[in-house]
Formats: structure tokens, C-alpha cells, sequence
């Protein structure tokens, strides 16, 4: 059953959480209570890659520095008709159905400039929400023009009674500079359950995957009305620059995504960081010969030694290779323009060239003539498993 929540939540505390990384009990105060401050400020252990890797980096070409709205115009992805000189050439029923247009265009709803909708599929995430929301209001962006919509799907825990204090909050006791343009949350249930530890299991990607491509469609078709820019994000990320968005519009690409990496301790003890989202990465002459030997039915699937690929991933780059052409993307920090969903670009929750959910919708979306993109050196943090 579908349901959309919105103000029938308990009162909320008088602030927002800004820093913690452990939740405990709902009720008085759900943030309150924490194990481990997080605070991105903080020193990082050594690490094998540049300790500013988080700040402004110089092998980030951002264009201009701030993403700034173009000028009023027709969209770039529509045809330009010169209807005057085309008159003489129309048909009595075409010139009627121009007619009917022009009736019709005053109530057309075209994108609002800049607007932005961040959308974020969850289940059982209680423990990252404080996180969640702290990074999201450490975001440059004015909050007027940013509308949030998450989906909850097949949760126990206390995810969805936290989301509606949330929103709440937000919505309602939040000073106004702080408020959403619209917070929705919604629930569907699929009815799937994989434990935790097996997640990450090769024989269990296929069904994961349909299932989380399913859950995306369902978010973005309920929540995406006349938004310019969807930013689809993990709801367990660590951290991410507050000038992110921004930075991404800079290039102005139907579909970008940054490097997510992930910090794990090594055998020695020390900190490493590695390449999180393997479902990022660049077709390559060997991958390409690996597909053509594939049968119609079979499942690519990355970050897998029993699995030899061939693909280009992010941390493949030389640094001069600031910007790259992709052909598959993950969906922790995906950001995309609102036409590419609207064109019909979605997650196939079916096999499209041997790919399901976002490394399918970079298939798609490129098949469709759009151009998907990464960051090699722009980086953000996912949790570590």
C-alpha cells in the first residue's frame, strides 16, 4: 500500500542535529545521544592519498567555480522551427493543432531555474540519519529551491518515525532559511529481505539490484514535478564538500558523478582509502571483447576477483584527466538533469546490455544520446561497511 506522510509526527526537539554518527533511542531527543562525534574537520589518519582530497583540490577543474543559471530560453533539447516561414506549408488540420498548442502552452509547467531534488531510496537507516541531514545542511544551496523526497522500503527499525519528526522540524519549527521547498516521504514496501553480511555477495547482485532499481523508479516518477536537477544520494555517505552541487552544475553535463571512496584499515593498521563505487567506470577495448562473448541472459557485475571485467574505473585516471566519459555510474552522489528522467531514462530493473539499475540507467540514458560523466579527483566518503 502507498502511502506519503506528512505532519502527524510527535513534537521534535528545538534544534537540529549538526554532528553524531550514532542514534539511540526515538522519543525526547533521537539525535542527542552519540558514541563518536563526526566532524569532518578533524585530521585524517595517513592515508596513501593527498590528505586535502577533501577540500578544494587542484586537480579540480571546476568551470567558473559557481554553477550560474543560463538565460531564459527553449530548452537546448528541443528543435528550433522558424513557425512563420513554416505557415504556408501547413495543412488546415496542422495549422488547427498549432492553434490548440498555443491554447494549451499557458498552462504548460516548464522547470523551475536551479531547482534542484535530491532524492534518497532507504531501509533500516536509522543509525546514519543525524549524519544524513547534517551533511545535507551543510550544502551551498539555497534551501528555496531544494525539494528532498525520500522512499522507505521494508524497514524495522525506527527509520520512518525519525523521518516524520524530521519533517516536521523542517517543515514547520525550522527557521524559514532552513526549511525545504518540499519534503515528501514516502513508503513502499517490497517485501525483500537480504541480511546484511550477504549484501555484497556476487550471487546475490542481480536480485539486489532489480529490487533497488525498483525502488528507484518508484521514487523519482512519485516525487519529480517541475525540478531543473535531480541529485540522487546515498543515505550512508560520510562526507561531502559543501560546495558539491555546485561544483557538479559547473560542468553542465546531463549526468556527472564524483569519486566515492571508502576508508578501511589495512593489515599494518594504517587507514587506506580505496574506490568505494566500482559502478562507476569506462568501457575499454577488453571489456568490450569480454561482452561480445557474453549470452543474451548474463549479468555484468563489478568489484569481484572471481570477475575479470576489464573496465576503466575511477582511480584509473592520470591527474590531468580531470573530467572523464563514462559508461556505467553508481548512485551514492549521482546528479542529473531532470530531462534525462523525463525522457524516459530510468533504472531497468531488467537485464539492458547486461546491466541492471544505475550502471543500466548510464547505459540507457547514453543510448538515448546523453552524455554521462566522473570526477577521477573530486572526491566524497561513503561509511565503511
Amino acid at each position: 500500500m502507498l502511502r506519503a506522510y506528512h505532519h502527524n509526527a510527535a513534537e521534535h526537539a528545538q534544534t537540529m542535529p549538526q554532528t553524531t554518527n550514532h542514534v539511540t533511542d526515538i522519543g525526547e531527543s533521537w539525535y542527542a545521544k552519540t558514541s563518536t562525534a563526526f566532524d569532518e574537520e578533524s585530521p585524517m589518519p595517513d592515508i596513501d592519498v593527498d590528505q586535502n582530497m577533501f577540500s578544494n583540490s587542484e586537480y579540480i577543474e571546476v568551470l567558473g567555480n559557481e554553477y550560474k543559471p543560463k538565460a531564459a530560453s527553449m530548452p537546448s533539447w528541443l528543435p528550433h522551427t522558424n513557425l512563420g516561414e513554416a505557415k504556408t506549408q501547413l495543412t488546415n488540420d496542422s495549422k488547427l493543432i498549432l492553434e490548440n498548442n498555443r491554447d494549451v502552452s499557458q498552462y504548460t509547467v516548464e522547470p523551475e531555474s536551479d531547482s534542484l531534488l535530491i532524492l534518497t531510496p532507504i531501509k533500516n537507516n536509522a543509525k546514519h540519519l543525524a549524519r544524513y541531514f547534517a551533511l545535507i545542511d551543510k550544502l551551498k544551496y539555497p534551501r528555496n529551491r531544494t525539494s528532498l523526497a525520500i522512499l522507505v522500503s521494508d524497514s524495522t527499525d525506527k527509520t520512518q518515525q525519525m523521518l516524520i519528526e524530521s519533517r516536521r522540524w523542517y517543515q514547520e519549527q525550522a527557521p524559514p532559511e532552513l526549511r525545504f521547498r518540499r519534503f515528501d516521504i514516502y513508503r513502499q514496501d517490497f517485501f525483500y529481505a537480504l541480511p546484511r553480511k550477504q549484501r555484497h555477495l556476487r550471487e546475490k547482485q542481480k536480485e539486489r539490484r532489480t529490487m533497488m532499481a525498483r525502488a528507484r523508479n518508484y521514487l523519482w516518477t512519485r516525487a519529480l514535478q517541475n525540478e531543473q536537477w535531480v541529485l540522487w544520494i546515498d543515505g550512508d555517505l560520510e562526507y561531502y564538500p559543501p560546495n558539491t552541487v555546485r561544483d557538479l552544475m559547473a560542468y553542465d553535463k546531463d549526468v556527472i558523478v564524483p569519486n566515492c571512496l571508502v576508508r578501511r584499515r589495512s593489515i599494518q593498521g594504517r587507514w587506506k582509502h580505496t574506490v568505494y563505487d566500482r559502478n562507476a567506470w569506462q568501457e575499454t577495448n577488453q571489456s568490450r571483447e569480454v561482452i561480445s562473448k557474453l549470452k543474451e541472459d548474463d549479468f555484468m557485475v563489478e568489484g569481484y576477483k572471481s570477475l575479470k571485467t576489464h573496465r576503466r574505473y575511477l582511480d584509473h585516471f592520470p591527474k590531468n584527466e580531470t573530467i572523464v566519459p563514462l559508461d556505467g555510474v553508481g548512485g551514492t552522489f549521482t546528479l542529473v538533469k531532470s530531462h534525462v528522467h523525463r525522457s524516459g531514462v530510468g533504472f531497468p530493473a531488467w537485464l539492458f546490455q547486461h546491466q541492471v539499475e544505475t550502471e543500466g540507467f548510464a547505459k540507457l540514458a547514453k543510448a538515448h544520446g546523453y552524455g554521462v560523466y566522473g570526477l577521477p579527483y573530486y572526491y566524497i566518503r561513503h561509511v565503511t561497511d
